[in-house]
């Protein structure tokens, strides 16, 4: 299931990428319109800052700002920012593999291999997907 911090950044990146210009948005501003906890967003948008989707400005007319293009920002990068690993059991993921304690053989586990599926066909949508395309919806 998805996260509210995910929900959150995905619907705040989107109200972002939406904006006329570069110019910085207030999180209360983002808060009020997307009716997100003001605390909570300033939690999210901070990870997102500090892994380089977007920047900031303090002071009078500050707030966030996206640092790329919405056709550059593609959902795998945010979904891996905000969520983890894309994939639902670590035994799958391309960034974050672990092996599972109670599987002997991957080859032959029957539940690796519909997760291997599942993994796959998430990520071809996610690969496919940019923050201007959720904008175009």
């Amino acid at each position: 299931m998805l996260s509210k911090k995910t929900k959150y950044g995905i619907k705040a990146l989107t109200f972002l990428a939406k904006q006329e210009g570069k110019s910085p948005v207030a999180i209360a501003t983002i808060s009020k319109s997307e009716n997100i906890s003001l605390k909570f967003l300033e939690s999210i948008l901070l990870t997102l800052r500090k892994n380089g989707i977007l920047g900031s400005k303090k002071g009078k007319g500050g707030g966030y700002y996206l640092l790329k293009e919405p056709t550059e920002i593609p959902m795998t990068t945010v979904m891996r920012i905000l969520e983890g690993p894309i994939s639902m059991v670590p035994c799958v993921s391309l960034n974050f593999y672990e092996k599972c304690d109670d599987c002997p053989d991957e080859n032959a586990c029957s539940v690796h291999s519909l997760m291997t599926k599942v993994r796959d066909n998430t990520l071809e949508i996610f690969r496919n997907t940019s923050l201007a395309d959720l904008c175009n919806r």
